[in-house]
């Protein structure tokens, strides 16, 4: 009696139609298919897919199918709406994706047998002939005209080199290279400052005995102010010498430095610009023309004064007392067409008001010991 007193009363709690069921039914959340499909897209779709997205959605919802209102609310063309509102699937939101525009069907390298054979023979009786020549003695030998590239596929892929172990090396030196790529000097912005970008280049001097002499120069951009100094050597240790010297003469104000791809500027001289915190420019390889104005000191130290003294290269020491005075001479009397016929100094205190320190021997770190290392 007890017991269907108790089943009544829960029938009267929890009048289901469903006899089975003991608790009530809750009526399940409404949410909107477009919202739906965002939260979706959100997980499963890279940031330019979604924003894709976001276009089809306001164009369904917002947009009232409108294409012209809603390319002008996110500042795209209709067309390009139209083309992805085509490829839009609601199933497969992927096809917003941005797919691949490599060609299906590439070309294949075609070198036949006999050319790779015809290729090695050539390549082994010369051995260091390059492909170009190589490629005129094989028109001339077997009648037929073929890329260059031909020839240097075989080359790579045989591994067919002079000296394999120094072409390792080089093939090691270009990737580092790619890796930490130099900056070019036509990327840089000038500035009308003094001491914002200085040239450094060498000259090579043959003498007559025997053997080479080697003349840094440097200029600045600007104001044209000039130093030069003599070496026995061309190794970066005499280049970061001559560094120090012109850090020690522009009392360290240097902010760029510009130079060719020259071995003596490598190593030691990057060590030390690294720690002078002094960004290295390079020139384009072969491109004198990227260097103009020190070309120009380069051919008036020549003229003006090698060909002037009445000693050779050969004495470093007597050189580069003489090589002083008449830096000396070019940057405080020497008037300069460049700058309306002032002086480098002149320029810098009328025209650029900026002080700087005198013409001296710029000495490093030790004067008695690096003055007479050369």
């Amino acid at each position: 009696m007890k017991s269907m007193e108790k089943r009544q009363r829960w029938q009267r709690m929890y009048p289901a139609t469903n006899k089975q069921a003991y608790f009530a039914q809750k009526p399940l959340p409404t949410i909107d298919p477009w919202q739906y499909t965002r939260e979706r897209g959100k997980k499963l779709l890279s940031k330019d897919a979604q924003l894709k997205l976001e276009w089809i959605i306001f164009y369904h919802t917002i947009g009232k199918k409108n294409a012209s209102k809603t390319a002008s609310h996110f500042g795209i063309n209709p067309k390009t709406l139209h083309k992805w509102k085509k490829r839009f699937t609601e199933r497969d939101l992927a096809s917003l994706e941005e797919h691949s525009r490599a060609p299906v069907k590439t070309r294949t390298r075609q070198i036949s047998p006999l050319q790779r054979e015809r290729i090695r023979k050539l390549r082994r009786e010369h051995i260091r002939w390059g492909k170009m020549k190589l490629r005129r003695r094989y028109l001339k030998i077997y009648g037929e005209e073929i890329s260059s590239w031909k020839f240097q596929v075989v080359i790579r892929e045989e591994d067919l080199y002079f000296d394999k172990v120094q072409h390792a090396k080089q093939q090691k030196r270009r990737k580092q290279a790619q890796k930490h790529p130099k900056k070019r000097i036509t990327e840089f912005v000038k500035k009308n400052k003094v001491n914002h970008l200085w040239h450094v280049d060498t000259v090579v001097f043959t003498v007559v005995e025997g053997g080479y002499r080697y003349l840094l120069t440097a200029i600045d951009e600007v104001s044209k102010l000039a130093y030069a100094r003599l070496y026995t050597t061309h190794s970066s240790a005499k280049a970061t010498d001559f560094l120090k010297r012109l850090h020690y003469l522009t009392e360290g104000e240097m902010i760029n430095l510009h130079h060719d791809n020259g071995s003596e500027f490598a190593k030691d001289f990057i060590t030390a610009c690294k720690q002078l915190s002094l960004p290295q420019w390079y020139s384009r390889v072969r491109t004198p023309t990227d260097n103009p104005v020190l070309e120009r000191f380069n051919r008036t130290i020549q003229e003006e004064f090698v060909a002037m003294i009445d000693i050779g290269i050969e004495d470093i020491q007597e050189f580069n007392q003489r090589l002083l005075d008449w830096l000396i001479e070019y940057n405080t009397v020497r008037p300069h067409e460049a700058l309306d016929y002032l002086t480098p100094l002149e320029y810098i205190e009328q025209v650029l008001k900026t002080k700087v320190l005198p013409m001296s021997s710029s000495c490093t770190t030790n004067c008695n010991t690096t003055q007479n290392s050369v």
